[in-house]
């Protein structure tokens, strides 16, 4: 009965999405008060019977009701109960329920928060959003309902992919929906100013939240997937330039580079045109994700490798949105006239710069993704392109930003002076310089990536310092502008905060990359090694019964000058239900590096497969993305940055309230 209400509410609520994208529309275009405001109430009542749909699916997997066919394929009564819960959207139809969940989320809450957008602004808004909404509905009833039932329910399930049974996988996807989702926000923006012919500081004011939410949940995503296949897939690495994650990250860099383009709209009102085409252009690479993972185009270890058809329904929907999007644009854009003039050297050109950056970058991610299969379309020739082409190919792009960055962010509004402003970090990097010299002297070897790592990172970092310093003036001694310094907004210090992140990842990379050890090696029971400085010894191995798998699992002792530090349990799961083994990475988790062990199969001589790696600053990767995320929640917080604020503003300026 709880799954057909949920089916009944899903089409329910994609009725109720229909009306909120016409109604509305039409009374925007006829100046119709009354049909306006239908957006509203649709937006929330399209929520709730989400919600419900959404509540209902979970529910039948919480409680194991195999009756239903995809509870049936990605459940099992032994699976514990966070992998029952995060099997709803473990697979491919109750995933896509999750995307429009999050769709009416954002569309309510713009509904909810939107007191300050004008009338015909936000109903148009709403009334776009809409619109996604009922093309995912349509994509979810049509061709992947999750409420089918079985004639003939099983005894028991055949269990979730035993690769998506991890804490990690189960937060992911739906941060990384609620990223990908978000930037539909900022494409209603978009496309509800294109209708209008009006983009101005306001918009470039409304729009900068809800891309920042976005890009915010984005980089959480993204790091935790990239955290899972770290110590998850037993490989040792935390990037393979895969396509399902170069999917989540060419979005990621669109958003960034919207996020500062349309401070320019809100500060200068200039590159409108371009802060418009980078809206349409990150939200039509998150629908390109969507349709990678979803179409079996490209092969991944975390794809969704669904039938065709499917895939072409999303390409429709991705043709209809950004095709659509890109033709207003083409015929709308000269209406969009900027009035703010800079000159070469200024705030406004150092962010056009990182925009284009951003964007090539991205562009270069893209065109590396889909080679393959160009190739093989056009010139009937199987290639790959792997982690040599990206890095040689993005990597420099990254480089150059992060040199520009601090020099960009310091430069005035309007017109600045290059060599003054250079002048006044000539400390900062002199201390970098200092840094990366006393690196080189220290390390062995001759490789420069690690110096060149830390000079770069270090430079990102001080200079976002600097900077946030820079702001509290110089009159006064140095307490009056430690004082100053607290009470500076919280954008300031978001931004100091997120750029410190990028710098620390900038340098986590570089440094893991150029003094990783590793070892490969047939190892006997209590038979000690040496690796890095760290001597290991495999103890012994056991079998261990889990709650629905069977682990071979090793304990090796690490020790270094003598002294014991952990023991180690490296493991080898097979998931009898699924058929299926996974490899679970043991790591000695420690702030300056990560001793990293893996388990193999046994020998003929009794000896086990064990990889070793010491890998360097690894977890600073992940510090620096929780320290950008936390930068932009400090921004978000920021409540210049919200348009109630200005709304309550108005009445203590003496102007009259509407």
């Amino acid at each position: 009965m709880i799954t057909e209400l949920g089916h009944f509410c899903l089409i329910l609520a994609f009725v109720v999405a229909i009306v909120q994208m016409v109604v509305p529309m039409i009374g925007a275009s006829k100046r119709w008060p009354g049909w306006m405001a239908v957006a509203e109430p649709a937006a929330t009542a399209q929520l709730l019977l989400t919600a419900a749909a959404f509540g209902a699916l979970t529910y039948a997997f919480v409680t194991s009701d195999f009756s239903l066919r995809l509870v049936a394929m990605n459940s099992h009564s032994a699976k514990p109960m966070l992998y029952k819960i995060s099997g709803v959207w473990g697979n491919h139809e109750g995933s896509m329920l999750l995307w429009v969940l999050i769709v009416t989320i954002f569309g309510a809450f713009a509904a909810w928060f939107g007191g300050g957008l004008p009338p015909s602004l936000k109903a148009r808004v709403l009334s776009v959003q809409a619109a996604i909404a009922v093309a995912f509905f349509a994509f979810i009833l049509f061709t992947s309902n999750p409420f089918l039932r079985l004639s003939v329910p099983p005894f028991d399930g055949e269990d979730l992919n035993p690769l998506l049974q991890d804490p990690g996988l189960a937060f992911h996807p739906p941060f990384l929906y609620l990223g990908y989702v978000g930037l539909s926000m900022a494409f209603s923006f978009a496309v509800a100013a294109l209708i209008e012919g009006r983009v101005d500081a306001a918009w470039g004011r409304w729009v900068r939240p809800w891309t920042l939410a976005a890009w915010i949940f984005l980089t959480i995503g993204i790091a935790l997937g990239s955290w899972w296949a770290y110590y998850e897939l037993g490989w040792g690495g935390f990037w393979f330039w895969d396509p399902v994650e170069n999917a989540s990250f060419m979005p990621w860099l669109l958003a960034a580079a919207l996020l500062h383009s349309a401070i320019v709209v809100e500060k200068r009102e200039a590159l409108k045109s371009w802060t418009i085409l980078l809206a349409i252009l990150a939200f039509g690479f998150s629908l390109t994700g969507t349709f990678i993972v979803r179409s079996g185009l490209l092969t991944s270890v975390h794809a969704f490798a669904n039938d065709p058809e499917r895939g072409v329904f999303i390409l429709g929907i991705l043709a209809l949105f950004t095709g659509g999007a890109l033709t207003l644009f083409a015929a709308r854009a000269s209406a969009m006239e900027a009035r703010g003039v800079f000159s070469v050297v200024s705030r406004e050109s150092a962010l056009l710069v990182n925009n284009i950056l951003l964007a090539v970058a991205c562009f270069v991610v893209f065109f590396g993704t889909l080679w393959p299969i160009i190739a093989e379309m056009f010139f009937d020739r199987k290639l790959s392109v792997g982690p040599p082409y990206f890095n040689a190919a993005f990597t420099p792009f990254m480089v150059i930003l992060g040199l520009i960055l601090p020099v960009g962010a310091m430069l005035p509004w309007k017109r600045g002076r290059l060599g003054r402003t250079a002048w006044s970090l000539r400390y900062v990097f002199v201390l970098c310089l200092a840094l990366a010299g006393l690196v080189w002297v220290m390390q062995t070897g001759n490789s420069l990536l690690g110096p060149v790592g830390l000079l770069l990172g270090a430079w990102i970092v001080s200079g976002a310092l600097f900077d946030l310093w820079s702001r509290t003036g110089r009159a006064g001694g140095a307490g009056k502008r430690l004082g100053r310094l607290l009470r500076l907004p919280r954008a300031d210090w978001g931004k100091m905060v997120a750029h410190s992140g990028l710098g620390i990842t900038m340098f986590a990379i570089a440094g893991l990359t150029a003094w990783e050890v590793e070892d490969i090696r047939v190892t006997q029971l209590n038979e000690p090694f040496d690796v890095g400085g760290f001597t290991l010894t495999l103890e012994r191995v056991e079998r261990v019964r889990g709650p629905n798998y069977f682990s071979t699992m090793g304990f090796v002792r690490l020790e270094k000058n003598g002294r014991k530090l952990t023991v180690l349990r490296p493991e080898k799961r097979e998931y009898p239900v699924a058929k299926m083994p996974t490899t679970e990475a043991a790591i000695d988790y420690r702030f300056l590096r990560d001793v990293y062990v893996v388990i193999g199969d046994r020998q003929d001589d009794g000896g086990w497969t064990m990889r070793t790696y010491i890998k360097p600053l690894a977890n600073w990767i992940w510090g620096g993305c929780i320290l950008m995320a936390l930068g932009g929640a400090l921004s978000l917080s920021d409540r210049r940055f919200r348009v109630a604020a200005g709304a309550r503003k108005a009445p203590k300026q003496g102007v009259p309230a509407e």
